[in-house]
């Protein structure tokens, strides 16, 4: 970013990112929710879940929020009641998208390793209230948001912009709140989903061996169906969760970081200006994140990627037929 302006990297951005991110993740739910790719309703019904607070967060955060703000600053949606709405609705969603994350993960660590509890745990009525739970949760939490914005400007007797109010930096209720805030998002998730793949990773590798040593020399071209019929099950866990950790970790360090040293971005010193473009960067792939997952599924997924090919032959040739008459 330092060998162009940020105003340019950014107007470049967040366009080609909402170009991708919400056609990619309306295939994924209107491929998934037809329930052909092969999985379980259980894993479909998180997995649905994770590319709708993926698209919303899209719209939300990267076109109501970023791409509007580059391009129509003084639009209706940087009156201050509304981008305090925008704001609170933004922090609802990551919650929602991390926290299904940490759902999903756990969910698939239990049909893996936990046999016993996959029977009773990994259904689609839990699914359906754990999703539930976390929306209501999230929409929740940061509703508390709202209250600590106060105009930046006000002109003609409009309020304009959302500036965060002097309480918020003095009161220790707030400043416990931001802290709780901060742990639950993303300190938590992201240490919950190291440890649960960490904890799934040696169960794998320890039931490999011990079916090795079972099967013995005499079965072992034979293929372990078994672990075949898990094979993908694992693979789509690691790699969701794998992406998840990797485009989240520059946030979650910046984020521990303008805590600890309580830095501020307006002291025109070259560490706040260094920390404001750390901190942008995290941003970048954080919304980077919620493109992600469908071609992880394109790739992982033999079933999505051909119902998938099945779509784009059926638009071309609604295409062709409406380009002939």
């Amino acid at each position: 970013m330092h060998g162009l302006p940020k105003g340019l990297v950014f107007s470049i951005y967040y366009p080609i990112l909402a170009a991708i991110g919400v056609p990619a993740n309306m295939a994924v739910i209107v491929i998934l929710s037809r329930g052909r790719c092969g999985l379980s309703r259980c894993i479909t019904y998180y997995l649905v879940s994770m590319a709708v607070t993926d698209l919303l967060l899209i719209i939300t955060a990267v076109i109501l929020n970023r791409i509007a703000g580059i391009y129509f600053p003084f639009s209706f949606l940087s009156i201050t009641p509304v981008c305090s709405f925008r704001v609170c609705l933004i922090y609802a969603i990551i919650d929602c998208s991390v926290w299904l994350t940490v759902a999903f993960t756990f969910d698939r660590f239990l049909a893996i390793c936990c046999q016993k509890l996959k029977i009773k745990y990994c259904t689609k009525k839990t699914a359906v209230w754990v999703i539930g739970t976390v929306s209501t949760l999230s929409c929740l939490k940061n509703s508390l948001l709202y209250f600590i914005y106060e105009p930046l400007y006000i002109i003609d007797n409009v309020p304009w912009f959302c500036g965060i109010t002097l309480t918020f930096y003095t009161s220790l209720v707030w400043a416990a709140f931001d802290w709780i805030h901060c742990i639950l998002t993303p300190c938590l998730p992201f240490i919950l989903i190291l440890l649960l793949n960490a904890l799934t990773g040696r169960h794998i590798l320890v039931a490999s061996r011990g079916r090795r040593r079972l099967r013995g020399q005499s079965s072992e071209t034979q293929s372990d169906q078994e672990m075949e019929k898990r094979r993908k099950s694992i693979v789509l866990l690691f790699a969701i969760s794998g992406s998840f950790i990797l485009l989240y970790l520059l946030f979650f360090i910046t984020t521990i970081y303008v805590r600890i040293t309580n830095i501020t971005y307006f002291s025109g010193s070259k560490l706040s200006e260094s920390t404001f473009i750390l901190e942008e960067n995290g941003y970048m792939l954080q919304f980077l994140s919620s493109c992600i997952n469908p071609f992880i599924y394109a790739g992982t997924q033999s079933k999505f990627r051909e119902e998938l090919k099945n779509g784009i032959d059926y638009l071309l040739s609604v295409i062709v037929k409406l380009v002939k008459s």
